[in-house]
Protein backbone atom coordinates (compact mmCIF):
# COMPACT_ATOMS: atom_id res chain seq x y z
CA UNK A 1 0.00 0.00 0.00
CA UNK A 2 1.48 3.57 -0.85
CA UNK A 3 -0.41 5.48 1.29
CA UNK A 4 0.95 9.23 1.33
CA UNK A 5 2.67 8.68 4.88
CA UNK A 6 2.09 12.92 6.05
CA UNK A 7 -1.51 12.38 4.97
CA UNK A 8 -1.80 9.60 7.25
CA UNK A 9 0.11 11.49 10.18
CA UNK A 10 -2.32 14.40 9.75
CA UNK A 11 -5.31 11.28 10.21
CA UNK A 12 -3.80 9.94 12.92
CA UNK A 13 -4.47 12.13 15.44
CA UNK A 14 -7.70 13.62 16.93
CA UNK A 15 -8.12 17.38 16.59
CA UNK A 16 -8.19 19.25 19.71
CA UNK A 17 -10.74 22.11 19.20
CA UNK A 18 -9.82 24.80 21.89
CA UNK A 19 -13.14 26.55 23.90
CA UNK A 20 -14.60 29.37 22.34
CA UNK A 21 -14.57 31.61 25.53
CA UNK A 22 -13.30 30.00 29.03
CA UNK A 23 -15.72 27.80 31.10
CA UNK A 24 -16.52 27.35 34.85
CA UNK A 25 -16.30 23.75 35.67
CA UNK A 26 -18.24 23.59 38.36
CA UNK A 27 -21.49 22.84 37.16
CA UNK A 28 -20.70 21.05 33.91
CA UNK A 29 -17.49 19.78 34.25
CA UNK A 30 -17.60 17.89 31.11
CA UNK A 31 -19.60 18.18 27.89
CA UNK A 32 -19.07 17.02 24.01
CA UNK A 33 -20.11 16.53 20.90
CA UNK A 34 -19.93 12.82 20.11
CA UNK A 35 -21.62 9.85 19.33
CA UNK A 36 -24.19 11.67 17.28
CA UNK A 37 -25.41 13.52 20.53
CA UNK A 38 -24.26 16.82 22.69
CA UNK A 39 -23.49 14.75 25.99
CA UNK A 40 -22.35 15.42 29.19
CA UNK A 41 -22.26 15.62 33.49
CA UNK A 42 -23.87 18.38 35.33
CA UNK A 43 -23.53 18.58 39.10
CA UNK A 44 -26.50 18.45 40.99
CA UNK A 45 -27.47 21.77 42.42
CA UNK A 46 -28.59 20.21 45.57
CA UNK A 47 -26.21 17.55 46.13
CA UNK A 48 -22.52 17.92 45.89
CA UNK A 49 -22.18 14.31 45.60
CA UNK A 50 -24.48 13.67 42.71
CA UNK A 51 -24.21 14.28 39.10
CA UNK A 52 -26.41 13.60 36.32
CA UNK A 53 -25.68 12.63 32.88
CA UNK A 54 -27.24 14.44 29.90
CA UNK A 55 -27.57 14.34 26.34
CA UNK A 56 -29.82 15.84 23.32
CA UNK A 57 -29.69 13.70 20.36
CA UNK A 58 -28.25 15.23 16.87
CA UNK A 59 -31.27 15.06 14.06
CA UNK A 60 -33.88 13.38 16.38
CA UNK A 61 -33.39 16.06 19.38
CA UNK A 62 -34.45 13.12 21.89
CA UNK A 63 -32.99 13.95 25.30
CA UNK A 64 -32.20 12.43 28.31
CA UNK A 65 -31.02 13.14 31.69
CA UNK A 66 -30.17 10.90 34.59
CA UNK A 67 -28.32 10.44 37.57
CA UNK A 68 -24.94 8.40 37.05
CA UNK A 69 -26.78 5.15 38.32
CA UNK A 70 -29.48 5.52 35.67
CA UNK A 71 -31.82 7.24 38.09
CA UNK A 72 -34.38 9.49 36.26
CA UNK A 73 -33.87 13.11 36.74
CA UNK A 74 -37.12 14.38 38.74
CA UNK A 75 -37.15 17.49 36.65
CA UNK A 76 -36.95 15.68 33.02
CA UNK A 77 -40.76 15.68 31.59
CA UNK A 78 -42.03 16.38 27.99
CA UNK A 79 -39.50 18.94 28.06
CA UNK A 80 -36.25 19.45 29.05
CA UNK A 81 -34.99 19.67 32.04
CA UNK A 82 -32.09 22.36 33.86
CA UNK A 83 -29.79 20.43 33.57
CA UNK A 84 -29.81 20.09 30.00
CA UNK A 85 -30.50 23.93 29.82
CA UNK A 86 -27.13 23.74 31.32
CA UNK A 87 -25.06 21.19 29.03
CA UNK A 88 -26.89 23.04 26.14
CA UNK A 89 -25.47 26.21 27.38
CA UNK A 90 -22.20 25.44 28.17
CA UNK A 91 -21.55 23.73 25.44
CA UNK A 92 -22.28 26.92 23.50
CA UNK A 93 -19.51 27.93 25.51
CA UNK A 94 -16.95 25.46 24.69
CA UNK A 95 -18.00 25.10 21.02
CA UNK A 96 -19.59 28.26 20.27
CA UNK A 97 -23.36 28.20 19.17
CA UNK A 98 -23.25 28.12 15.61
CA UNK A 99 -21.15 24.28 15.78
CA UNK A 100 -23.32 22.54 18.51
CA UNK A 101 -26.69 24.16 16.62
CA UNK A 102 -25.24 22.37 13.35
CA UNK A 103 -24.07 19.39 15.01
CA UNK A 104 -27.70 19.17 16.75
CA UNK A 105 -29.04 19.87 13.13
CA UNK A 106 -31.49 22.25 14.21
CA UNK A 107 -33.71 24.61 12.26
CA UNK A 108 -32.29 27.96 11.55
CA UNK A 109 -28.33 27.05 13.23
CA UNK A 110 -26.64 29.79 12.28
CA UNK A 111 -29.04 32.40 13.91
CA UNK A 112 -28.87 30.39 17.49
CA UNK A 113 -27.43 32.90 20.25
CA UNK A 114 -27.52 31.36 23.38
CA UNK A 115 -28.38 28.22 25.11
CA UNK A 116 -31.83 28.63 25.62
CA UNK A 117 -32.29 29.38 22.30
CA UNK A 118 -30.87 26.31 20.94
CA UNK A 119 -33.40 24.18 23.72
CA UNK A 120 -36.21 25.96 22.37
CA UNK A 121 -35.78 25.01 19.06
CA UNK A 122 -35.56 21.34 19.74
CA UNK A 123 -38.15 19.11 18.24
CA UNK A 124 -37.87 15.85 20.42
CA UNK A 125 -38.88 14.45 23.63
CA UNK A 126 -37.86 12.55 26.05
CA UNK A 127 -35.96 9.19 25.17
CA UNK A 128 -34.41 6.11 27.20
CA UNK A 129 -30.40 6.33 27.16
CA UNK A 130 -28.07 4.65 29.87
CA UNK A 131 -25.88 6.99 31.27
CA UNK A 132 -22.89 4.42 31.70
CA UNK A 133 -21.06 5.13 28.47
CA UNK A 134 -21.13 8.89 28.85
CA UNK A 135 -20.06 8.85 32.69
CA UNK A 136 -17.30 6.41 31.89
CA UNK A 137 -15.86 8.81 29.38
CA UNK A 138 -15.94 11.62 32.20
CA UNK A 139 -14.16 9.43 34.71
CA UNK A 140 -10.90 8.90 32.01
CA UNK A 141 -10.94 12.52 31.01
CA UNK A 142 -10.64 12.83 34.80
CA UNK A 143 -7.95 10.11 35.40
CA UNK A 144 -5.90 12.37 33.07
CA UNK A 145 -5.74 15.20 35.24
CA UNK A 146 -4.73 12.92 38.11
CA UNK A 147 -0.99 11.99 36.19
CA UNK A 148 1.90 14.45 36.88
CA UNK A 149 2.89 16.83 34.65
CA UNK A 150 5.41 15.52 32.06
CA UNK A 151 6.08 16.17 28.59
CA UNK A 152 6.52 12.55 27.95
CA UNK A 153 3.82 10.25 26.09
CA UNK A 154 1.35 8.51 28.10
CA UNK A 155 1.91 5.03 28.03
CA UNK A 156 -2.25 4.51 27.15
CA UNK A 157 -2.32 7.13 24.91
CA UNK A 158 1.21 6.14 22.92
CA UNK A 159 -0.44 4.20 19.95
CA UNK A 160 2.06 5.36 17.46
CA UNK A 161 5.87 5.02 16.67
CA UNK A 162 7.11 8.49 17.39
CA UNK A 163 9.58 7.76 13.98
CA UNK A 164 6.50 8.33 12.24
CA UNK A 165 4.43 6.10 10.42
CA UNK A 166 4.82 2.42 9.90
CA UNK A 167 5.17 1.11 6.64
Amino acid sequence: MNADPTAWERRSVTLVVPPVQPRKLAKVPFVELADGRLQGVVSSGSDIGRVYVSFIAAGTHGFSCSTNNNRPCGGLYSSPCKHLHALAAEAIVQYGAGRVARYLRVDGADTVESGHDLIGRLNGGPEQGSAAVVFSRFLRHLSYLELPATSAPVAELHWFPSTGAVR
